[in-house]
């Protein structure tokens, strides 16, 4: 009996070992496609952007406040109601995307994070117009510094957070339509309540959605469920990919500088 029982605990500590070593090879797999992601949409945003203002004023079709002007795709891009397509094209295709993920293969599921990155750097490209590169810079820094440390939170943590989930999810809800409403209202006050309560909102989905992709891995290991994880990881990376982009997007409308 007393073999029995050291040998069914060794079994269960090997497990539970690889168990860690495959936490810790997803996790790092999920980080490095969300890295990936971001690259692609800060090139993305950058790149249009670019396109988009001339100072040759023979080259422009139309002038900005600050001195600069628009080229021709920049009056289509920013001007002209395909403006209104780009804007909620990325929150269109997220939807569409988490409901067909798992009925594709994990290298489509990679493409298609990897499109939906650069669709959503079309769509915040006129951050460039707006915005001082440096001021763009100086957030990006401070979000990345706050999203590490709250992933690290969610990770690490012994408390369980999964009671948040509702009620962030709600919050957001509640954000999208509030900024829909502002689209048509324009109000400085409206905006800036939106940007400190999105911050906050995604300040704390950053840790929920850490630790969520966790213990979905722990829960899913323990079964052999393999085929899952290799497309859980890049689900994980779109859900933290959205949550960083938030965050930097609200946090850009309290630190940024502008143009």
């Amino acid at each position: 009996m007393a073999n029995y029982q050291s040998m069914r605990a060794g079994t269960a500590g090997t497990l539970s070992a690889q168990i860690d070593a495959g936490l810790r090879a997803h996790m790092n797999k999920v980080y490095g496609l969300m890295s990936v992601g971001m690259v692609l949409t800060a090139a993305a945003a950058w790149a249009i952007s670019g396109l988009a203002v001339t100072d040759n004023p023979a080259n422009a079709a139309a002038q900005l406040g600050n001195g600069r002007m628009l080229t021709d795709l920049g009056v289509l891009l920013y001007t002209t109601p395909l403006r209104w397509v780009i804007m909620f094209a990325p929150l269109v295709f997220v939807f569409a995307f988490s409901a067909f993920a798992n009925r594709v293969s994990v290298g489509a599921g990679q493409l298609l994070f990897h499109t939906f990155a650069v669709l959503m750097g079309l769509s915040i490209s006129w951050i460039f117009l707006s915005f001082t590169t440096f001021s763009i810079v100086q957030t990006f820094v401070a979000t990345a510094a706050a999203f590490a440390g709250l992933s690290l939170y969610g990770y690490t943590t012994k408390t369980n957070l999964s009671g948040m989930g509702t009620f962030l999810m709600m919050g957001v809800i509640g954000l999208i339509v509030a900024m829909v409403i502002n689209i048509f209202l324009q109000s400085p006050a409206m905006m800036f309540a939106i940007s400190a309560i999105g911050v906050l909102i995604f300040a704390g989905l950053t840790a929920y959605d850490t630790q969520s992709i966790k213990n979905e891995y722990v829960a899913h290991a323990a079964h052999g469920d393999q085929e899952w994880l290799d497309k859980s990881a890049t689900m994980g990376a779109l859900r933290l990919y959205l949550d960083f982009i938030n965050m930097f997007m609200f946090l850009l409308q309290f630190l940024g500088n502008r143009e």
